[in-house]
């Protein structure tokens, strides 16, 4: 199967891994749709919804993007009308858009909690609900959330609980509607990665000393493409790790994922243990 001719909606996507996942879906032929704020370049985060536009039409796809805000309701539904009507339907939707803050219970504001609990658990929740009539007319229809497995050992809350309440709160979007769409044959998985990837925001937030220590978007890319092929009554309610999911493809040498450095140099991403004991020590914890 590929992606050709398929319809995907996008939350964010202006770059990082977002847009590494629409130019691989872009390589195909598939159409993409953007929802995104990001008009002008932020002068630590270099990208905007257009340059990203641009990316995924010199990939061979067409783009639609989409100006304004995941957490505002008519926004969204005008964008979800905008984008069946320009492409004939919409058979993906990709819950990408996240807000990060590391801070402690103690210093992190209620204004940052409200922000990435809007952005990251409503925003999925809205982007998914609202497309739902659109996925079921589809033929291979797929809901794919950016966001970790869901564990309650204490430890993953110790570091920032603010920011982990809402990166879990994705995936609850997931677990629910895998369960509350399966007979309509909608797909709802999330995808995170095991290792820090090399992203403006993420040395943004982490710092740049992390970049040799991470793998490349694309990574994520290659791995979301794998899993939204797939048939989607075959594949739903799992949280997908990148690299077993694409060991799982045939995949053996990751070293083309590198961002410089050696695999033994990677640090383990957020919410990840160790598949072995051979594997990365160094943690973003």
């Amino acid at each position: 199967m590929s992606l050709a001719g398929k319809t995907i909606i996008m939350s964010g996507g202006s770059r990082g891994i977002g847009e590494a996942i629409a130019v691989r879906a872009a390589r195909d032929g598939a159409n993409v749709a953007l929802l995104a704020k990001t008009t002008e370049p932020h002068p630590a985060l270099p990208g905007t919804i257009h340059t990203a536009a641009a990316a995924i039409e010199a990939a061979g796809g067409h783009a639609l993007p989409l100006v304004g805000d995941i957490r505002d309701d008519a926004f969204v539904l005008d964008a979800v009308a905008r984008t069946a009507e320009a492409f004939g339907g919409i058979d993906i939707v990709v819950n990408n858009a996240s807000a990060i803050d590391l801070s402690s219970t103690r210093d992190v504001t209620m204004k940052k909690y409200d922000l990435m609990n809007d952005i990251n658990s409503r925003g999925s929740f809205l982007l998914a609900k609202s497309c739902i009539d659109h996925l079921a007319a589809a033929d291979n229809p797929h809901v794919l959330t950016l966001s970790p497995p869901i564990s309650l050992d204490p430890k993953w809350f110790k570091t920032a609980t603010a920011y982990t309440i809402a990166k879990f709160g994705m995936s609850l979007v997931t677990l629910g509607l895998s369960e509350e769409l399966r007979e309509l044959g909608i797909a709802a998985n999330s995808l995170w990665p095991r290792t820090a990837i090399d992203t403006a925001a993420v040395r943004n937030v982490v710092g740049a000393g992390l970049t040799t220590h991470s793998r490349t978007p694309a990574i994520m890319a290659d791995a979301a493409y794998e899993i939204l092929v797939r048939p989607s009554r075959e594949c739903t309610g799992n949280f997908f790790i990148d690299d077993d999911v694409l060991e799982e493809a045939g995949v053996t040498d990751f070293s083309i994922y590198l961002n410089g450095g050696e695999e033994s140099e990677l640090a383990l991403d957020f919410w990840v243990e160790p598949k072995g004991p051979h594997d990365p020590t160094l943690s973003l914890h």
